[in-house]
């Protein structure tokens, strides 16, 4: 009787053995999947006005954080608009214009940094800001590719006032997973340069 039933427990096991064995010999190919990214929840878009002793106001979003610049080299009137949602900054500096020489040698320079990026940019844009009512001129560069700054610009009234803005995250760049974050803070950008004005 015991030899019989271990006869069928013999008979029940070997074809289950049969089974798996075929299943791990098959040919399974595996192909890597594209990697993913986390979604991204958008704030809804609202704005408020900056206020501080600054010459400068103009409309940012509430969503982001407005902070005096602390580090060692900042100068009154810089500021950093944090982006906390997204990791992202805009980092803001202002310069008294003392004459015309010093005026075209910022304008430079604010071509020069946007320009440093050209090794990894697959594209950089300019776009004159032109605002008579208002004594705001510029120029606004957007940089495309995987760039450590994907948009950068100055304002100036010509004679007494420079201003200079350039986006930055706290993250390896990588266009392709933060171009659609880009996209949406563009809109923020927007939003301040057609509100930006001088206080005098």
């Amino acid at each position: 009787m015991m030899r019989r039933s271990a006869k069928l427990k013999y008979l029940f096991f070997i074809p289950l053995l049969m089974l798996l064995f075929m299943a791990a010999c098959q040919n399974n190919e595996y192909s890597p999947k594209p990697r993913g990214y986390f979604r991204i929840l958008y704030p809804e878009k609202k704005y408020q006005e900056f206020k501080s002793s600054a010459p400068f106001t103009f409309d940012y979003p509430v969503y982001a954080k407005m902070e005096a610049d602390k580090g060692k080299n900042a100068e009154e009137n810089w500021y950093n608009m944090h982006f906390i949602p997204f990791n992202g900054f805009l980092h803001l500096t202002y310069y008294d214009v003392a004459n015309k020489s010093e005026y075209e040698e910022m304008v430079e320079d604010a071509r020069k940094l946007a320009f440093k990026h050209t090794i990894k940019a697959s594209a950089i844009d300019q776009k004159l800001i032109n605002y008579p009512d208002r004594k705001v001129y510029g120029i606004y560069y957007a940089i495309e590719g995987n760039t450590a700054s994907s948009v950068q610009f100055f304002l100036t009234d010509s004679t007494k006032h420079y201003f200079r803005a350039a986006l930055y995250f706290n993250e390896r760049p990588q266009y392709d997973s933060i171009e659609p974050v880009i996209k949406f803070i563009k809109k923020d950008i927007d939003k301040m340069i057609t509100t930006f004005k001088w206080k005098d």
